[in-house]
């Protein structure tokens, strides 16, 4: 069976808190984007910010010790081990210490470093 990757409707732009507040800012404030703070509770997300982005939803997540900002993408797939077995047939590892997730989803990156989900369908 053949693995079918398809892109998510989550964007995650991962914040230094120095930059948090202006960058919350710009997106409801000048851009006048739909924005409501959500609660959370992880280790390494202090806040964040659901923004309706026409049919996407962009996370501004404010990450406490980052120096610079980083863009995560959202990728689903019919059966997450066999897309797995698939990525790391070619040499994808996971890397799931970046951020704790839900069971039987898992954090990659490409090869310029950008940062992706592998889950399930909904």
């Amino acid at each position: 069976m053949e693995t079918k990757f398809e892109g998510g409707i989550n964007i995650a732009i991962k914040i230094p808190k120095n930059k948090y507040e202006q960058t919350v800012s710009f997106y409801r404030d000048i851009l006048k984007l739909e924005v409501e703070e959500k609660p959370i509770s992880n280790p390494t997300v202090s806040r964040t910010h659901e923004v309706k982005f026409g049919g996407n939803i962009v996370w501004l997540d404010c990450v406490d010790n980052y120096t610079h900002s980083e863009t995560w993408l959202e990728l689903n797939v019919p059966d997450v081990p066999a897309a797995i077995s698939h990525l790391k047939d070619h040499q994808i590892e996971t890397c799931d210490e970046f951020e704790e997730i839900p069971e039987n989803t898992h954090w990659i990156t490409d090869p310029a470093g950008t940062v992706f989900i592998v889950k399930n369908r909904d």
